[in-house]
This record gives C-alpha cells, sequence and structure tokens, in this order.
C-alpha cells in the first residue's frame, strides 16, 4: 500500500482578520430598538421595516414611505429645486448655510420634504412625506411652499392628499418665517376642505412641536403608526414643567387613540389598503 497517501499533509488555512470578519458582515444585522432582538436586514427589508419580533416600526426615509405607498413604488416628484434663503443669516454651533449644505450633501435632497404624485391602488394622488434625516425634518419655509403647492395640484386636478409627518416642529434657524408655514398650510387645507376634497395626515415617529399644532392634527382622518411619538412639547418637558410623572406609553399612538386624539393606529402592513378604503369613502369608488 501506498503510504504517501496516510502522510499527505491537510492544507494550510489562513485565519480571516477579525477587521475583515467585520467588513463582511457589517451591514447584514439590525438591531431592535423595541425588543432588543439582533435581526437579519434582509427579514426587516421583506417585512416593510418592522421587527418581526415585536412589531417594533423602525424609521422609514421619505422615498422609502414614498415607494411603500405608491403602486409599485412608481411616482413622479415635484418642487425638487426649492431652497431656503436662510433669512436671518442664522448661527448657532455652526451657520445655518453650512448645515443646509451638508444636509443636502449627505441626503442628497434640497430639503426635509418630497412631494410626489402617482397611483395608489389605482387612485391619483398627491402624497407630502417629511424626511427625518434632513434638521430634523423641521418645517421651514421649503416645506411650508412644497405643501402649499402640492395642496394647489390636489384642487387643479381634483384628487385627494396625503401628508406623512415625522417632524421635530417648525425650524428654528428660520424663525417666524417657518411658523408662517403654520397658518399658510393650515388656510390652503381649509381650500381643500371647501372644495370637499379629502386629507388624510399620517403620523409617524416623531410628529411634534408646530407640525403637531398645525396640519399634522388636520385631517379629515389623522392616523399614527404604532408606537409613534406624537405631540406638541415632549414628555420629559412635560414632567419637568408639571413636576408629575406621567402616565405609561404617554403621547404613544396608542394612548392618543384611546383618549380621542387620533383616529386610528394603523401597522405599516396595513397602510395602503387603509388609505385607499378611506379613499373609496370619502370619494367613492374609482371609476
Amino acid at each position: 500500500m501506498d503510504m504517501a497517501w496516510w502522510n499527505r499533509k491537510a492544507p494550510s488555512v489562513t485565519p480571516i482578520p477579525d477587521e475583515e470578519r467585520r467588513v463582511k458582515t457589517e451591514g447584514l444585522w439590525e438591531k431592535c430598538d423595541g425588543c432588543g432582538q439582533i435581526i437579519w436586514k434582509k427579514e426587516l427589508d421583506d417585512a416593510q421595516q418592522v421587527c418581526t419580533k415585536c412589531g417594533y416600526h423602525f424609521k422609514l426615509s421619505a422615498e422609502e414611505r414614498l415607494q411603500m405607498l405608491f403602486d409599485d413604488g412608481v411616482y413622479e416628484t415635484f418642487d425638487r429645486g426649492l431652497r431656503s434663503t436662510d433669512p436671518l443669516d442664522f448661527v448657532d454651533s455652526k451657520p445655518y448655510k453650512d448645515r443646509l449644505a451638508s444636509m443636502r450633501k449627505s441626503t442628497g435632497h434640497a430639503d426635509a420634504i418630497i412631494a410626489a404624485a402617482g397611483a395608489l391602488v389605482g387612485r391619483h394622488v398627491h402624497i407630502c412625506a417629511l424626511n427625518l434625516r434632513f434638521v430634523g425634518g423641521s418645517m421651514g419655509a421649503v416645506v411650508g411652499e412644497t405643501i402649499a403647492r402640492a395642496i394647489d395640484r390636489c384642487l387643479a386636478e381634483k384628487c385627494p392628499l396625503v401628508i406623512v409627518s415625522a417632524s421635530g416642529g417648525a425650524r428654528m434657524q428660520e424663525g417666524a418665517v417657518s411658523l408662517m408655514q403654520m397658518a399658510k398650510i393650515s388656510a390652503g387645507l381649509m381650500k381643500l376642505d371647501e372644495a370637499r376634497l379629502p386629507y388624510i395626515s399620517v403620523m409617524t415617529d416623531p410628529t411634534t412641536g408646530g407640525v403637531t399644532a398645525s396640519f399634522a392634527m388636520l385631517g379629515d382622518l389623522n392616523i399614527g403608526e404604532p408606537g409613534a411619538l406624537i405631540g406638541f412639547a415632549g414628555p420629559r418637558v412635560i414632567e419637568q414643567t408639571i413636576r408629575q410623572k406621567l402616565p405609561e406609553g404617554f403621547q404613544r399612538s396608542e394612548f392618543l387613540v384611546k383618549h380621542g386624539f387620533l383616529d386610528a393606529v394603523v401597522p405599516r402592513s396595513d397602510m395602503r389598503q387603509y388609505l385607499a378604503h378611506s379613499f373609496d369613502f370619502f370619494c367613492g369608488p374609482i371609476k
């Protein structure tokens, strides 16, 4: 018998450095802020960024929101060229102009909103989605003007409007100019009401400040995603002001619908059909 076969050396195995191992696995897993479980990213994508263990709704970008709502993720955008003029020459930790420039570079967007139109379960609608990643989704002159123009298009085309809010409120760097947007948008929504065109407000985590105090709470239907923080001032500020401990789940969607501040809490997986059924109720079936 040929003994060379028995004496053959096993091929050497080169260990993979820790740094290279981390690079290969980076981005494949996500930790849930709700239950702390580690979730496979592909599984999370398939579930529309909702934890399959506890139902926690991860935050979405404005593009992801629009792709989820419009049929086949197809839509047309408007007013992408609007820019803030920095009316106050505001400076905090850095000049507002520089802050805007860095936000535009990192997000690829001009401001904290995307206005779009397309089909939602076959019905032509306009949807404005706020982007929390752009200066906290705050409402400045560009956000106000974009929504006002979307309202005008709905009036001209006689179609419904949806606004998906994700915002820390009015943008302090634009001062009174940002606060003026509250009245401007509210006046436009009154025109929609007079024209008997429905407006549905969808509030996601978080929806606070001047956005809640204006258009987010003016819908013919006001609905929230599960677990969304919705309010004017945050719970920590309220506790410090009244010097009392707030109830469990205070300002979350489920608490608000129980106390009559919301019409419904709708899971992300049901949102498209819920909106479609609501528009059937308001406008009648699609002809």
